[in-house]
């Protein structure tokens, strides 16, 4: 977790965990099971901007919302973070409560992991409150059960993911990649995505074990993309006039959707062309949410 975010949550009176956005620099969807779920290989990275998960002690477990986009959720009972607070006093056996509140920073539904984070950080956030044994190895079990993505926002670390999430191999030394995030403001199914796919499943992409610099990683994505970014755009057009934005602007290296959209990314050198970048898209479009951050 990047200083600038870890220290915004230690000013906090309760437990507090951050829950970062998530990033699918490429995405890939290499097959199919028999029970109807998606094989997937996609490497995921982690922003400096995210939602928020704060837990104090209480008699039972219960889920309150804040932030710019609380209004967007589901009512708390259809909230992954109950779920997830659940299945973890379950498998442990904890009589204890938990009141949580989730401060809702990014869009929901937008392919950048947010239920997922808010679920994972729910679960650190709760191994903290209850006094939990992180190592135990049925915590990854019920981060699955909840979700692909949960395993991997659960670790919080650059990572390659694999099967259906989990199958991680981290990432170490990957490099900071200065980012700008934009949403058009509209939220997209992800299963109503990958029905859309259409044609042969791709393979995998063997991450160099060398792109450990900004320049050698643009250059591995360069040979990727995302397999669900075609559906998703025809399903909601918007994502293609986002896409169009981002690649008329000069300073970026490379653009793409993130996960089953519909936020999309651009990379660019610098933080401060990141911060230009955001400003010229903010300023064509003004009712789109669009914030510059970096990876970490």
């Amino acid at each position: 977790m990047p200083s600038s975010y870890r220290s915004r949550m230690a000013a906090e009176p309760l437990i507090a965990e951050a829950a970062p956005a998530k990033i699918n620099l490429y995405l890939h969807v290499t097959g199919r099971r028999e029970d109807g779920y998606h094989l997937l290989d996609s490497l995921v990275v982690f922003a400096d901007i995210g939602d928020r998960i704060a837990a104090q002690p209480a008699e039972t477990i219960s889920l309150a919302y804040s932030g710019p986009f609380a209004d967007a959720l589901p009512e708390p009972e259809h909230n992954l973070v109950l779920s997830a607070a659940r299945r973890l006093a379950e498998h442990f056996g904890i009589n204890k409560g938990a009141a949580l509140t989730l401060a809702k920073n990014l869009p929901v539904a937008s392919g950048i992991g947010g239920g997922s984070a808010d679920a994972a950080a729910a679960i650190r956030a709760l191994i903290r409150l209850w006094g939990l044994p992180a190592d135990d190895p049925g915590i990854m079990d019920i981060a699955l059960s909840l979700g692909a993505d949960v395993p991997v926002c659960l670790i919080g670390r650059p990572a390659v993911m694999r099967g259906i999430g989990e199958d991680l191999s981290l990432l170490s030394g990957f490099p900071s990649l200065p980012l700008v995030l934009v949403n058009p403001g509209v939220g997209v199914s992800t299963p109503m995505v990958f029905k859309a796919r259409t044609g042969p499943f791709s393979n995998s992409l063997a991450w160099p074990a060398d792109a450990d610099t900004a320049a050698s990683a643009l250059m591995a994505l360069a040979l990727a993309g995302n397999d669900l970014q075609r559906p998703a755009a025809t399903l909601n057009p918007k994502i293609g006039t986002v896409m169009a934005a981002l690649e008329a602007e000069p300073d970026v290296r490379l653009a793409r959707m993130s996960g089953s959209g519909a936020t999309c990314f651009a990379i660019t050198d610098s933080d401060a062309t990141a911060a230009a970048v955001a400003a010229a898209v903010q300023a064509r479009h003004p009712g789109w949410w669009v914030r510059h951050t970096t990876t970490f």
